[in-house]
């Protein structure tokens, strides 16, 4: 197993694939998972000619399962971490939904020359919960909710999630897929449910705004309007007026889990935005 130690003593399990020589597309995943979310991105864009690269956050997967620095500085760190570890340069971060966060605060400090592009697919920014300065944000109950399904029952919350609203399989019309269920239900369930609690706030409650602003490189937003987790009026249609360089592509009826469901479709779009 590839892995490397952080400064603070975090072990932090990572994939590595393809020459070095390679451009790096780097992978940054969602709340509760971990880089096995990326498989149909990884095989695609390796066979595309990529190098790719992507990490189990900090208490998800298989790295550790901390207890302290489950938040986005920290996040961001990490990456940092390991952009140097594994020398990146040029590199393409592309992260979902608290990957997307993950990918905004880490690219607006980046060093120079370390992005080349960044992709937020159904991601966090700006800010989710709902404030005088964000009226159109979720109620900060919805997410005590998440917090208090987790305490009580992590395993069966993990199941209810992406039967329902993460795949849209609770949409009339939408076939589950149980394999799907499962694999997800796995990824949540090797990770620490310190570090998933902990990790609500940190995708709900931090402000982006500033980050976004400060990014210079090109960015693609891409969202489902039929997102049920992250909604599309109070992420990506407020973060791509925040941008410098940035791109929104609005993939109608598609839901929050996009790009596991519907993969034949992103990845090739993705490969445009890149190559372009």
């Amino acid at each position: 197993m590839d892995n490397f130690t952080t400064k603070d003593g975090t072990r932090i399990f990572y994939k590595d694939w393809g020459p070095k020589n390679l451009q790096p597309i780097v992978f940054h995943h969602g709340w509760p998972l971990s880089s096995d979310d990326w498989d149909a991105q990884m095989i695609f864009f390796r066979e595309n000619g990529f190098r790719v690269v992507a990490h189990d956050r900090r208490g998800h997967g298989r790295s550790t399962q901390t207890d302290a620095g489950n938040d986005m500085d920290t996040y961001a760190q990490d990456v940092v971490e390991l952009a140097a570890h594994l020398e990146l340069h040029h590199a393409v971060h592309i992260g979902h939904s608290t990957g997307g966060g993950e990918v905004a605060r880490y690219v607006a400090r980046a060093q120079s020359g370390r992005v080349a592009k960044a992709v937020l697919v159904g991601a966090v920014p700006p800010v989710m919960v709902k404030s005088d300065s964000n009226p159109g944000g979720l109620p900060l109950s919805v997410f005590d909710g998440f917090r208090s399904a987790l305490a009580a029952n992590r395993a069966q919350f993990y199941i209810d999630i992406p039967s329902g609203p993460f795949y849209g399989f609770n949409r009339p019309g939408i076939t589950a897929i149980q394999g799907t269920i499962d694999n997800w239900w796995r990824q949540g369930m090797m990770g620490g449910a310190k570090a998933h609690y902990d990790c609500i706030k940190a995708f709900s409650e931090t402000d982006f705004t500033e980050d976004l602003k400060k990014i210079d490189v090109p960015v693609l937003l891409m969202h489902g309007d039929d997102d049920q987790i992250v909604p599309i009026a109070d992420s990506a249609e407020l973060g791509i007026k925040l941008l410098k360089k940035g791109e929104l592509k609005v993939y109608k009826g598609y839901p929050h889990g996009m790009l596991t469901v519907h993969a034949d479709v992103l990845n090739p779009d993705l490969l445009a935005f890149i190559r372009k």
